[in-house]
């Protein structure tokens, strides 16, 4: 019996030792090319276009961020930042405040056609945004909202999935709850704010993580609503960086956009970690 528990603790310590190397190789492959985009931003540019590409930092850190951030190409990076910024914020605090007010409206009222409405926002997955673009264009541009920062977040602030998230968690709330407060004689819109949302917490730090990345990463539409170079986000800004013809790309600059554009959601992600994973993984809400 002990060479048998002893075999075990061998074995699990060998998988053990081979997960954590495959792990730890892993990493180091998906980190590989973003230390090589940091060494780049940290180089002159005939270091860079001249094999072999240095894997060590150099000296020109300070000038190329510097540069990167109050000249840019077209508009310095940290307007772009900044716009790109209130633009990931406004769609996931819209996409969210939306949702739980829908879910709970589904859930807690009943009103005749409550599961078709629910059904047709659940069949508006099937309509992304490059779909319905043209006539969301019209839309925003007849309300004078063209390079904006209402253009930019009001047409994207729906969302059928985090609706649906909700609405199941909403539905594995006991109803002795929602008794006890209609007996204490709490309004249903003070039992949403003090005891539905804060019971969503976990759910809402997953979703809010999730959408502040969706909007973070807009490219087309951004592209399509906005023509003020100040409105750029930095994404719309790091494309616009590569030259057209033979012009020759200042590629310390892009480099060093991207990693500025990369802490953020970094940010984001490191700082909410936990509430994350315990709102994906957690059942004990």
């Amino acid at each position: 019996m002990a060479r048998e528990i002893h075999g075990m603790v061998e074995k699990r310590g060998a998988g053990l030792w081979l997960t954590h190397v495959f792990m730890i190789l892993g990493v180091l492959v998906i980190f590989f090319p973003i230390w090589l985009a940091f060494v780049a931003s940290t180089v002159t540019q005939p270091e860079i276009v001249k094999p072999p590409m240095p894997l060590l930092p150099g000296d020109q850190f300070w000038e190329n961020y510097s540069k990167a951030l109050f000249s840019g190409v077209n508009v310095p990076v940290a307007t772009m930042l900044f716009n790109s910024l209130v633009m990931a914020i406004g769609i996931a605090v819209g996409k969210i405040v939306i949702s739980l007010l829908s879910a709970f409206a589904i859930v807690y009222f009943r009103f005749p056609g409550r599961m078709v409405f629910f059904w047709m926002i659940f069949l508006t997955l099937m309509l992304p945004v490059e779909v319905r673009i043209v006539p969301t264009y019209e839309v925003v541009a007849g309300f004078g909202m063209l390079n904006s920062y209402g253009g930019l977040i009001f047409p994207l602030i729906a969302s059928a999935t985090a609706t649906f998230l909700f609405r199941q968690f909403f539905l594995t709330i006991p109803d002795e709850l929602a008794e006890a407060a209609r007996v204490d004689g709490a309004s249903p819109m003070r039992f949403f704010w003090d005891i539905v949302v804060p019971m969503s917490r976990t759910n809402v730090a997953a979703l809010f993580v999730i959408l502040f990345i969706y909007g973070w990463n807009q490219y087309l539409w951004p592209l399509l609503i906005t023509t003020d170079p100040e409105m750029n986000t930095i994404v719309m800004g790091i494309k616009q960086m590569f030259p057209s013809g033979d012009d020759t790309a200042d590629w310390p600059v892009i480099m060093a956009t991207s990693i500025l554009a990369m802490i953020p959601p970094v940010i984001v992600v490191v700082s909410m970690q936990r509430l994350f994973i315990r709102g994906l993984v957690d059942s004990e809400k």
